[in-house]
């Protein structure tokens, strides 16, 4: 069963910045691009299971702190190795002053 929950609130995460969000026994990494929309994806590369809320964000990207992969994070798409898999995306949404995701 899909549902949406209350992640954080979009005050909380600047242009180009992400936060780290765990639900559930989950976790999570939320970002706010430039233009302010905001996306989600799985918390951890998949590369060697680092959190990505410790890495950086520019333009589009996410890259992980330990080992410099980089992924699209408005697709998941890995864009640079040593990651070869690409993270899950969530679908996410405002809802007055809340950032909320999707999830199953």
């Amino acid at each position: 069963m899909t549902r949406w929950i209350a992640a954080c609130r979009l005050d909380q995460i600047e242009p180009e910045d992400m936060v780290r969000f765990d639900h559930d026994g989950r976790t999570f990494v939320i970002i706010r691009a430039p233009e302010g929309t905001v996306h989600c994806t799985d918390g951890l590369c998949t590369h060697e299971k680092v959190h990505l809320a410790d890495g950086m964000v520019t333009d589009h990207e996410i890259e992980c702190p330990k080992h410099s992969a980089t992924f699209d994070y408005r697709t998941g798409e890995a864009l640079r190795a040593p990651a070869c898999v690409n993270l899950r995306t969530y679908p996410t949404r405002i809802a007055g002053d809340m950032v909320e995701i999707e999830i199953g």
